[in-house]
């Protein structure tokens, strides 16, 4: 963890690079929708968010594994657990999300406006979907970085994985929105946090058989 932050704080262009995408995209929305149309529909307005977000998860976690070089992956292999290594890669991209989305939220807010009615809970649902998106798109990165092409098998291997997510955490969001009641949306908020235990765990468990490999 200390080396990928370490890393990050040298190399800030990278981050830097995700913050252009998610301003240059959210303006372009600003440009395409507000200023032709005179503002967004809700329902347009959760699913641009969601659909920005998760571009800019599979941007900025696709490098996890694969700017990682054969030389240091073989010390990783020598001086720690696979254990550790997927740990910490998923606890960072989970900091790194969670940075991204509430940018995100405050500039897409402030670009294009705020119709959320209660804001805690979308804050809620933003954090779920940052764990969620770091947490499988971790996995896949490690699996995709044993292949020639990373981008585009990383980019088939978490479709089916995000969409079903992605349906929950738009439902969570529209019904913050709207400004229902948050028992309305316990039954997708505890099926997120199932998913992302189970995606914890499983990683945890399979990596290894990766990770020797």
């Amino acid at each position: 963890m200390q080396k990928d932050f370490v890393l990050e704080w040298r190399q800030k262009y990278a981050f830097n690079g995700m913050l252009l995408y998610v301003g240059s995209t959210v303006f372009i929305c600003y440009l395409s929708f507000s200023l032709r149309f005179g503002g967004l529909e809700v329902p347009v307005w959760n699913a641009l968010y969601w659909i920005i977000l998760l571009f800019t998860a599979v941007n900025a976690i696709a490098k996890g594994f694969a700017q990682e070089s054969r030389g240091r992956l073989l010390y990783y292999y020598s001086v720690v657990s696979p254990q550790g290594v997927i740990l910490a890669k998923m606890i960072y991209n989970v900091a790194l999300m969670l940075v991204l989305s509430l940018l995100c939220f405050g500039f897409y807010t402030i670009v294009i406006g705020n119709p959320v009615q209660d804001v805690g809970m979308f804050l809620v649902t933003i954090v779920l979907g940052a764990i969620g998106f770091a947490s499988s798109l971790t996995m896949i990165s490690g699996i995709a970085a044993k292949a020639a092409n990373t981008g585009t098998l990383m980019a088939v291997l978490s479709f089916p994985v995000m969409v079903p997510m992605l349906l929950m955490l738009m439902k969570m969001s529209k019904n913050a929105i709207d400004g229902l009641d948050p028992s309305v949306s316990m039954d997708e908020a505890l099926t997120l946090l199932a998913i992302n235990m189970i995606v914890v765990t499983v990683s945890y468990i399979l990596f290894p058989y990766l990770w020797r490999s």
